[in-house]
């Protein structure tokens, strides 16, 4: 393996292991959502503090399976990575810079447009619904968007550094 094969090795697999530790971000803050419905499940008294139990709920089993969803394919990934990197390198790094890409989009998107929105309309209707089920849910959402937008706006940092370490090794090929 070339010095530049090694570098390029050394960039996929660090990036793929940042990606495993931003996506455990998201389980743990599943099981702090999960630990909090437990606590007001049993602790809670007043209506509003019951009405939390189910949203907490839902919205902690997501984020702990987006996490977990997240982490097995990185996982795979890794070893995966340097067969495809002594086999073809030049097709790696194209492969690797259109995903990036993709991925980047999609974060543009979701991450930075619909997330943001969904955000100020939750924000809208708890000023508007009075009710403890739904200001609990709309407080569960906003919660849960923040960790996606805080995730994935690192996330993001980390692909465009992943890029433009890519477009080096392309170079240097």
């Amino acid at each position: 393996m070339t010095d530049t094969q090694m570098d390029l090795l050394k960039a996929a697999i660090e990036w793929t292991k940042a990606e495993m530790v931003s996506s455990a971000f998201f389980a743990a803050a599943g099981i702090v959502f999960l630990l909090a419905s437990y606590g007001f499940w049993q602790l809670g008294k007043t209506d509003m503090a019951k009405a939390y139990i189910i949203p907490f709920l839902v919205v902690g089993l997501l984020l702990v399976i987006l996490g977990v969803g997240l982490i097995i394919p990185n996982q795979l990934r890794l070893t995966n990575i340097p067969g495809a990197i002594t086999t073809d390198s030049a097709t790696f790094i194209a492969t690797e810079i259109a995903r990036v890409d993709k991925t980047m989009a999609g974060y543009s998107n979701a991450v930075f447009r619909v997330i943001p929105l969904i955000i100020v309309v939750s924000a809208v209707m708890f000023m508007l619904l009075n009710a403890p089920i739904w200001r609990a849910s709309l407080i569960a959402v906003i919660a849960m968007m923040a960790v996606i937008v805080i995730v994935d706006t690192n996330a993001n940092a980390r692909l465009a550094d992943y890029k433009t370490q890519l477009r080096m090794t392309q170079q240097r090929l």
